[in-house]
């Protein structure tokens, strides 16, 4: 019988779609190999099978299972590892100053009471050639076991491949689970981790939005304290959230009352998108989208699309974002975003 890394390569090399992941601290890599190259849409959420979904709301695809060979595979678990060897961060003035300039718009409408928070976002490519899929995904998975890690290749999507530290939603018939997760800052090896206002806020505002929606439609919404968590070597504050489903709320509903969450998009969610498409200056696609497990062995598991990449004849399209409040300076958000590129990067 071939491995899962062989059954990866074969698949690529036939440009058939599949997907192969691994969830949090798992030592199994998952995939689904479709068996044509249709492209299947989600209608209503019963489907089973993996769905990869766009930030705008407009494209929701999945590979189903019951078109697709299903592939379990144990992988020796190292420790997570952090690797060192920073990627060669040339400066990119230009790119600095237009993200900048979008983070002071982004202030700027904020004073003006157009909406409290507004995660912005840029898109970097760099050039990947003889880019190894296979082994590039391996690294993945070996470097950020705390992280949701998966490569997703559909000829009439794309390829692209992540370590997501922010789950969306896990449900099964009854019941969901789903987390704010927000604030950013590198590690530093410090004892402790120290939370400025400007962060503590902006999770705050992600919880609250979180919370006050899902209340609205369920009657049992628990909420934990808010506590600090590391992905890769990145620092954020996490809260986690839980929930019984009801007449009012099923899988489809949750859904469409989260994604996309403050974390990505904004508070209010309406306005901040509106403003994200306005300024952007380019099309997220799957960025900040969400993606993973639909109905599979009774449950969902799906996770926001972050700390990703999108890979096109030999570049790599890599996406980082920051979480915009009053307080916010230009250029730290600038580094923030430099550090967040450096997930993807190390492994490049």
């Amino acid at each position: 019988m071939i491995s899962l890394v062989d059954k990866m390569a074969l698949h690529y090399q036939q440009n058939l779609p599949f997907v192969v992941y691994s969830k949090p601290n798992s030592d199994t890599v998952l995939g689904l190999f479709q068996q044509n190259d249709t492209l299947f849409e989600v209608h209503d959420f019963t489907e089973k099978g993996f769905v990869f979904a766009s930030f705008d709301g407009s494209q929701h695809y999945i590979i189903p299972e019951n078109e697709s060979e299903q592939w379990s595979e144990d992988w020796i678990a190292n420790n997570e590892i952090t690797p060192q060897n920073d990627f060669d961060a040339k400066e990119d003035v230009s790119a600095q100053i237009n993200f900048q300039q979008l983070v002071e718009k982004g202030i700027q409408a904020i004073q003006n009471n157009e909406f409290q928070k507004v995660v912005l976002s840029r898109r970097e490519t760099v050039s990947v050639a003889h880019f190894d899929l296979v082994a590039t995904f391996q690294k993945l998975v070996q470097q950020y076991r705390s992280a949701f890690v998966y490569c997703f290749h559909h000829p009439k999507i794309g390829t692209w491949l992540g370590a997501s530290p922010e789950q969306l939603l896990k449900a099964n018939a009854d019941s969901f689970e789903t987390m704010a997760l927000a604030g950013t800052q590198k590690d530093t090896g410090a004892a402790e981790v120290i939370w400025q206002q400007k962060e503590q806020e902006e999770q705050q505002f992600v919880t609250d939005y979180i919370v006050s929606k899902l209340k609205a439609v369920s009657a049992e919404i628990q909420v934990s304290e808010a506590y600090s968590v590391k992905a890769g070597s990145l620092w954020h504050i996490k809260t986690d959230i839980s929930g019984e489903f009801g007449q009012e709320l099923d899988l489809k509903k949750a859904i469409q009352l989260l994604h996309p969450t403050p974390a990505v998009c904004g508070v209010p969610k309406a306005i901040s998108k509106a403003f994200i498409v306005a300024n952007e200056n380019y099309n997220r696609s799957f960025y900040t989208g969400f993606l993973g497990e639909l109905n599979r062995n009774f449950a969902s598991d799906l996770f926001v699309n972050l700390r990703c990449m999108q890979i096109e004849n030999n570049e790599a399209h890599l996406y980082m974002g920051c979480g915009i409040t009053k307080d916010s300076i230009p250029e730290k958000e600038w580094k923030e975003s430099v550090n967040k590129s450096m997930t993807m990067k190390r492994i490049l």
